[in-house]
C-alpha cells in the first residue's frame, strides 16, 4: 500500500506579531482590538496583497504570510514597518502599535490552504528575535535580498532557537528608524509595553532566599499583596501580577526589564524566612537610569509581615510623590487577614492547588480549613476552600455536599462582596449544582471586578465545554492561558475544543504550546503526575508514540491510583489506538467520577476513535 503523497515546495514565509499586545489589551481591550482591525483593513492586509503575498494563518495578534518571492516578502516587511512608523506619528510612543517580523526562505509542507514544516517554524522563531518595529531574517533571505532593497543588515551570528535542531545564522534589517540593531541582544525580543501618563511601576517577584525552596509560595504571596496594595492607588499605574510573574528569575539589568515592561520604575526584593523571623529587602529603581531611588531592609517577627507590606507600598507611593486618597490609604492598611499563620496556610493551600491531583487538592483543602479556623473572617480562604471542594467532588467523586460548597462560596461573598475570586468560586459551585442559568452571571461579576481573574476565565471555559459552547470555551481558555503563563492545563483543553470544532490546525498549534508548558512545569515540579499525563495526551495526538508512552509511564509511576491520572491515561491509550486498555481504565474510573467529569467525558474528542466500540457504548448508556 503506497504512502499518501505529501506536497512540498520552496516558499518565503513572513511571520509577524504585535509587540505587547496582551498589555495593550489589558489597558483598553476594545480600543486595541478596533485599532488592530483598522491597521489591518487600511494598511497591513492591502500591503501583503500588493506584494503578492497571502495571509494563511491568523492567531489573534500574530500572522503568517506566504510569498512566492523572497524579495517580495522582504519588500512587504520593510514597507509595513516603515508605514507603521508613519501611522504612529503624533501618538505618544508608549501607545505605538508595532510589529516584530521574521522572514525565512525554506521548504514547506502544503496542507490545503495551510502550510507546515521547519520553513514555517523558523520564520516564527526569527520573529521572536526581532526588536519592536524590526525584521529578523535567515541567512538565505539575507543573501537573496542582497542590496536590492537599499537596506543594511546587521550580522547577529549563529543563534540556537527552540525546536530547531541546528543553529540559525541571523541578520537584523536596519530600517534607518533610529534603532541600533548592533547593540540589540537577540536572545529575546524587547517588548516596549504601553504605559499610562501616571507614574508606572512593576513589582517583580521577590526572590526566595530561605533555606527551604518550598517557601517560594510565601515570597510570591508577599509580592502579590504588594501589587494589590499599590493597584488600589489611583495615582499609580501598576502592572498586573500575571504580567510581571513572566519575568520571574530574570537576571537582566533593570533598565532592560523596565524597557520591556514599559514602566518608569521597578520594585524588586527578596524574602528570607526562618522560624518566626523574616527578613525582607526591597528597593525602588528608576528604569531609565538603573538608579536606586529608595531601599530598605526589614528584620521583623513573622507577625509583622502585613505591616512590612504596608510600609513598602507607602514608601513607593511617597517616593513617586503620589497623593493617597483617604479610601486608598485605608485599602493599603487593610490586610486580608490579621493572622499571619492563617495567611501562610492560605498561601500554602493555593500552592498545593497548582498540582491538580486528588492528594494535592486534599492538602489544599486542609490548608484552607486551617486558615479559616485561625481567622473565621478570611474571605479568600473560604473562596479557595470552595474551589477545592468543587474539584474534589466533580473530578474525584468525593462525598462533599453541593449545598455545603455553595454555602462556603456564599460565606466568602458575605465577607467580601468585591472579591472576584469569591464570585468565581460561586460560579464554579453553581455549575456543579446544575444551576446553569445562574453560572454565567457569577463569572461575569467576577470579571467585572477583576478583568484579569484567571480563575473566572478558566472555570467559565470549563462550564462552556460541558454545555457544548465550544467557540466560547476556546475564547475563555485562550484568555486564561494569556493571563497565567504557568497554566499547563488550559492549552490541553483547547486542543480538545478545537478538535471538536474540526479546527485541526489550531489543535496542532495549541498542542505544541501545551507541550512547551508541560515540559517547563515538569522541570519545576517533576512530581506532577497530572502534568505528565496531560503531556502524554498531547504527544499521542501529535503522533509521537514513543514519547507519549514514556510520559504516560512516568505519570502512572508517580501516582497510579489518582482518578484524574487514570482518566488522562485512558485518553492517551485511545489516541494511541490501544482501545481495550483505554476502556479498561474508563470502566474503573466511571463509577467514582463526579458529575462534571462525566459531562466532560461525553464531549471528549480524545475518544472519537473509540466511540463505535461496544464496551464504550455501554459506558455511555450508564451516563443516561
Amino acid at each position: 500500500m503506497s504512502e499518501e503523497h505529501v506536497e512540498r515546495r520552496l516558499a518565503a514565509i513572513l511571520a509577524a506579531d504585535v509587540v505587547g499586545y496582551s498589555r495593550l489589551m489589558e489597558v483598553d481591550e476594545e480600543h486595541t482590538l478596533n485599532l488592530l482591525r483598522q491597521h489591518r483593513r487600511e494598511f497591513f492586509d492591502p500591503t501583503v496583497t500588493k506584494h503578492g503575498g497571502r495571509i494563511f494563518k491568523v492567531m489573534g495578534d500574530g500572522f503568517l504570510m506566504e510569498f512566492g518571492s523572497v524579495i517580495n516578502a522582504a519588500r512587504c516587511a520593510v514597507e509595513i514597518q516603515r508605514g507603521m512608523s508613519e501611522r504612529n506619528a503624533g501618538i505618544p510612543e508608549d501607545r505605538h502599535f508595532k510589529f516584530r517580523m521574521g522572514i525565512n526562505l525554506g521548504d514547506i509542507i502544503v496542507d490545503g490552504d495551510d502550510f507546515h514544516g521547519d520553513g514555517v517554524n523558523l520564520a516564527v522563531r526569527l520573529q521572536g528575535l526581532a526588536i519592536p518595529g524590526g525584521i529578523a531574517c535567515s541567512e538565505a533571505v539575507r543573501h537573496a535580498v542582497g542590496n536590492k532593497l537599499g537596506v543594511d543588515f546587521a550580522d547577529q551570528g549563529d543563534r540556537t532557537v527552540k525546536n530547531i535542531a541546528q543553529p540559525v545564522h541571523v541578520y537584523f534589517a536596519n530600517l534607518g528608524q533610529g534603532v541600533n540593531v548592533e547593540t540589540h541582544i537577540a536572545a529575546r525580543s524587547v517588548q516596549t509595553l504601553p504605559r499610562s501618563d501616571k507614574p508606572s511601576v512593576a513589582i517583580l517577584p521577590f526572590a526566595n532566599l530561605s533555606n527551604d525552596p518550598d517557601q517560594q509560595y510565601f515570597s510570591d504571596g508577599i509580592t502579590e499583596d504588594i501589587i494589590t496594595d499599590l493597584s488600589n492607588v489611583s495615582g499609580l499605574f501598576v502592572l498586573s501580577r500575571n504580567t510581571v510573574f513572566a519575568f520571574k528569575g530574570r537576571t537582566d539589568k533593570m533598565e532592560r526589564i523596565a524597557r520591556e515592561l514599559g514602566v518608569g520604575y521597578i520594585v524588586e526584593g527578596s524574602v528570607r524566612k526562618a522560624g518566626n523571623r523574616v527578613r525582607i529587602n526591597a528597593e525602588l529603581i528608576e528604569g531609565a537610569t538603573d538608579g536606586h531611588v529608595w531601599a530598605a531592609r526589614y528584620d521583623r517577627d513573622l507577625t509583622d509581615i502585613f505591616a512590612v507590606q504596608d510600609e513598602i507600598a507607602k514608601a513607593v507611593v511617597a517616593q513617586l510623590r503620589v497623593r493617597l486618597l483617604p479610601e486608598e490609604k485605608r485599602a493599603i492598611e487593610q490586610a486580608p487577614t490579621d493572622n499571619v499563620e492563617a495567611y501562610t496556610h492560605y498561601l500554602r493551600g493555593r500552592d498545593y492547588s497548582h498540582i491538580a491531583t486528588r492528594a494535592n487538592h486534599l492538602m489544599a483543602r486542609q490548608s484552607y480549613i486551617r486558615a479559616i479556623e485561625l481567622d473565621p473572617g478570611y474571605a479568600r480562604a473560604y473562596a479557595g476552600l470552595a474551589v477545592s471542594d468543587v474539584r474534589l467532588q466533580s473530578m474525584f467523586g468525593s462525598p462533599i455536599q453541593v449545598d455545603d460548597i455553595l454555602a462556603t462560596a456564599d460565606k466568602a461573598l458575605a465577607l467580601d462582596p468585591n472579591l472576584a475570586e469569591a464570585h468565581s468560586a460561586r460560579g464554579f459551585a453553581l455549575s456543579l449544582a446544575g444551576r446553569r442559568s445562574d453560572v454565567a452571571a457569577a463569572f461575569e461579576q467576577a470579571l467585572a471586578l477583576d478583568p484579569n481573574c484567571h480563575e473566572a476565565y478558566r472555570y467559565y471555559a470549563e462550564f462552556c465545554v460541558t454545555g457544548g459552547q465550544f467557540e466560547l470555551a476556546a475564547t475563555y481558555f485562550m484568555r486564561a492561558m494569556e493571563i497565567k503563563p504557568t497554566d499547563y492545563g488550559a492549552p490541553v483543553m483547547l486542543v480538545n475544543v478545537f478538535r471538536t470544532l474540526g479546527q485541526q490546525n489550531d489543535a496542532e498549534l495549541y498542542a505544541r504550546i501545551a507541550l512547551e508548558r508541560a515540559e517547563e512545569e515538569l522541570r519545576l515540579h517533576p512530581e506532577n503526575a497530572n502534568c505528565a499525563c496531560l503531556g502524554a495526551i498531547v504527544l499521542a495526538f501529535l503522533g509521537e508514540r514513543d514519547r507519549a508512552a514514556k510520559w504516560l509511564d512516568r505519570s502512572l509511576a508517580i501516582d497510579p491510583s489518582d482518578m484524574n491520572t487514570q482518566y488522562n491515561a485512558a485518553c492517551t491509550y485511545a489516541l494511541l489506538g490501544e482501545f481495550e486498555r483505554s476502556i479498561d481504565l474508563l470502566e474503573a474510573w466511571l463509577p467514582q467520577a463526579g458529575a462534571e467529569m462525566r459531562l466532560w467525558f461525553k464531549n471528549d474528542s480524545d475518544f472519537a476513535s473509540v466511540r463505535g466500540h461496544p464496551r464504550y457504548q455501554k459506558l455511555l448508556q450508564l451516563l443516561q
